[in-house]
């Protein structure tokens, strides 16, 4: 039998949106790592980075 592993998991908690995206805080659970981003496409890059190491 296979084990599947998991990529990540992430709790993303979005406090704001201005300017036409979100602002908020992404946790990496399996790490314990919280970082505040300021739009959306800073998320995609944290959690990009995160899963790249």
């Amino acid at each position: 039998m296979e084990k599947k592993k998991t990529a990540g998991k992430f709790v993303i908690q979005i406090d704001r949106c201005e300017n036409a995206t979100w602002q908020g805080s992404i946790l990496w659970t399996e790490k314990n790592v919280t970082q505040q981003f300021r739009s959306a496409l800073e998320l995609i890059k944290l959690v990009d980075s995160a899963l790249k190491k």
